[in-house]
Order: structure tokens, then sequence, then C-alpha cells
């Protein structure tokens, strides 16, 4: 005789969203491996920037720059993975470093306008699907 399947009603049932969740997880990694790249253009190659220094919203040599977008870059990058195994952590520290990115781009705009753009971009997407809908990879 077969049984019949129970299910536990006090858990919510997943949603579509949740592959919002899996999709900021993914672009937390690739921001994270873009940020790498900027960090390292600026850390060894100064002159690939076409705005100097001076031009910058905030007016410090290439290298600083560098070490920020490095050091963004491995932080998202890990979290990134932590959003995906649905560690509540990883939606926090992915929230606040998706805000941090966007500022941070927000500065570094002069320098290289697309590439920052579509960085802020996809730091927003991000926000919206760990503040929205983060809840549910943890379930």
């Amino acid at each position: 005789m077969a049984q019949t399947p129970t299910f536990d009603k006090s858990a919510s049932p997943r949603t579509a969203w949740l592959g919002w969740v899996y999709f900021a997880g993914i672009m937390m990694i690739t921001v994270g491996f873009f940020q790498a790249i900027a960090g390292l253009v600026a850390l060894f190659d100064d002159g690939y920037y076409l705005v100097g220094q001076s031009g910058l919203v905030v007016s410090v040599d290439y290298t600083a720059w560098g070490f920020v977008h490095l050091i963004l870059g491995a932080v998202a990058f890990g979290a990134g993975f932590a959003v995906m195994t649905g560690k509540t952590w990883g939606r926090t520290v992915g929230i606040i470093l998706a805000v941090a990115s966007a500022v941070v781009n927000m500065a570094f705009i002069a320098a290289y306008p697309l590439w920052a753009t579509l960085i802020i971009a996809m730091d927003v997407i991000i926000i919206y699907a760990l503040a929205v809908h983060g809840r549910e990879a943890a379930e």
C-alpha cells in the first residue's frame, strides 16, 4: 500500500522569485569579478583611463582606486556564494556591498563612464533581489 506524502503546512512555499535571489548571487560574483578587473587595471596601468586624477570626483591616485575596487570585488565575490547558499549574513553583506559598489562607481564614473554605469545598474538589481526576495533562499 502506497503512503500518502505529508506536507509541512508551516513551511512557506518557494516561489519563482527564488530565481531572483540566485540571480543576485550570480550577479554579485560577476560584479566582484568586474570590480577586480577594474582594480587590477587601475593598479597596473594608470594611463588606461582618459581622465586624470584631478578629474575624478574624489581626487586620489589610481593605485588607491585600484585597491578599493579590488577589495570590493573580492568581498562581493565571496558574498555572492553565501547568498546562493541561503546565508542571511550573505544577503546583508550583499546589500551593503552593492550600495558601496554603486557609490564607489558613481565617484569613478568620470574615468570610465560606460563600465561604471553598467556596474551601478547591476548593483541596483542586486539590491532589489536581495532586499525583496532574499528571505526565500534561507527557507
